[in-house]
């Protein structure tokens, strides 16, 4: 059993900054991790991936605005600029499999954490 634990959520003005962290109870670095949102009415949408040895992938709408990363322990981050209002959501991070083809699909990711709502006022 892996438990994650988010922080940082919160409300900004948009163009505002917000850095997201999630704090897992066992070593990350060798598998694929994730940040996933859920805005009410909408189907969640992983935000951004990575993997330690490499894999660093994002949603188009985040690129050049969000950066993920990770430690060589047991955390992930995100940190997220200029954001706008179609930004707010919840904000999930969530623990996959240890292969190097991490997916963006959330049914392939194992173990959530309880979210942190994000909010964007223009």
């Amino acid at each position: 059993q892996v438990q994650l634990v988010e922080s940082g959520g919160g409300s900004v003005q948009a163009g505002g900054s917000l850095l997201l962290s999630c704090t897992a109870s066992r070593y990350i670095y060798s598998y694929c991790m994730g940040w996933f949102r859920q805005a009410p009415g909408k189907e969640r949408e992983a935000v951004a991936i990575i993997r330690y040895a490499g894999v660093i992938r994002y949603a188009d709408s985040v690129k050049g605005r969000f950066t993920i990363s990770q430690d060589a322990a047991k955390t992930l981050s995100l940190q997220m600029n200029s954001l706008k209002p179609e930004d707010s959501a919840i904000y999930y991070c969530a623990l996959g499999p240890g292969i190097s083809a991490c997916s963006d699909d959330g049914s392939h990711y194992y173990y959530w954490g309880q979210g942190t709502q994000v909010t964007v006022s223009s």
